[in-house]
């Protein structure tokens, strides 16, 4: 009988090991799906850093953009000043087609003249002022004479000149920013 009794008590045992075994399977089902859970919000984690840099970075190169653009917009309203004193300044010499209708007789009808006709004049008298607009930029004191090509590269290259030591300050800014950042 003492045979009996110590194989249901084997078998009581048997049976609360399986209770806890059953328990513990599913305390450590919950423990990986919280492991998958955790792994899933770190990588979406990395994710949004990643998007977070890139956005940065870009919101960076705008600041930098737009600091240029900053640059640019107050150098040209410095030109446009400066090109509307000069023009502003500049003698005021009548066109030559303007000074022959004027020594002609007067004629006693009107004479219709093609818009084309007056196109030559208003173009030359233009290019007398942007030559001697160029030469007022050179700081050149010669006479006025028609706008050539050498007018035209000397305005370019010095707007070069000045894009470049725009470009060279920006950088400077840049490191000088990324300094501080990196603090």
């Amino acid at each position: 009988m003492t045979g009996m009794i110590l194989d249901g008590v084997l078998m009581l045992l048997l049976v609360a090991a399986l209770g806890y075994g059953v328990r513990l399977e599913k305390k450590l089902a919950a423990l990986r799906a919280g492991q998958q859970a955790f792994a899933s919000a770190v990588t979406e984690l990395n994710a949004a850093a990643g998007r977070a840099e890139a956005a940065l970075a870009s919101l960076r190169a705008s600041g930098q953009e737009t600091d240029l653009l900053h640059d640019r917009i107050i150098k040209a309203r410095e030109v446009k000043a400066q090109l509307e004193t000069l023009i502003a300044r500049a003698p005021v010499q009548p066109a030559p087609r303007a000074a022959a209708v004027e020594s002609a007789p007067a004629a006693p009808a009107v004479e219709a003249r093609p818009v084309s006709a007056a196109a030559p004049a208003v173009d030359e008298d233009r290019a007398r002022r942007m030559a001697a607009l160029a030469d007022r930029i050179q700081g050149l004191a010669q006479p006025v004479r028609p706008a050539g090509r050498d007018n035209v590269a000397a305005i370019v290259g010095a707007m070069t000149a000045n894009q470049s030591a725009k470009q060279s300050l920006n950088r400077a800014r840049r490191s000088l920013d990324e300094d501080l950042f990196a603090a």
